[in-house]
């Protein structure tokens, strides 16, 4: 299926000179968001996850139907100040400045097998800022899903990641 067809690009947004994947076309169609959550689900069904991390906030979308679809438990990397209950956090570098990544302290168990999920992957911080969070907690990250790679920006190092699996790129 071609999802390119689905996936809405938008000059200068946020800002000029950036190109914004807008997904929301892909998901106003049942069948393509359905190809999406079939294809990672075979291909996490191959490497045995113990649960499903999405992160904030389209990787929810693709990480909780991953989940539903393999009957595995959901887990919530949000942003700094949105979770009520004990947490374990990471504070990373954008391009200007830091940000938090937070998840509950309870979520996951040492040596739990992990699939991330998120829409896109472009720099690859909140990925790698994500994968050393469910590290930090012990848990093993053996999958990497997202709908699109931008590999013109992304690292190397992730773009030959085994773990990592996604469905288009630009």
């Amino acid at each position: 299926m071609d999802l390119t067809r689905y996936i809405r690009s938008i000059p200068d947004f946020p800002e000029p000179g950036i190109i914004f994947r807008d997904i929301t076309p892909l998901l106003l169609n049942q069948e393509c968001f359905r190809y999406c959550v079939k294809e990672f689900s075979k291909r996490s069904r191959a490497i045995t996850p113990d649960l499903i991390v999405g992160i904030e906030s389209r990787g929810f979308i693709f990480g909780s139907a991953l989940a539903y679809e393999m009957n595995l438990p959901f887990v919530p990397i949000r942003k700094a100040g949105k979770l009520p209950f004990s947490i374990e956090e990471i504070e990373y570098d954008l391009e200007y400045g830091s940000d938090t990544l937070q998840i509950h302290s309870d979520a996951l168990k040492p040596h739990q097998r992990v699939v991330l999920v998120d829409d896109l992957i472009a720099t690859g911080g909140t990925l790698q800022a994500s994968r050393l969070l469910v590290e930090k907690m012990g848990g093993d990250v053996v999958g990497i899903n997202s709908v699109i790679v931008l590999k013109e920006i992304c690292p190397t190092e992730i773009l030959q990641d085994e773990a990592l699996f996604y469905l288009v790129d630009f």
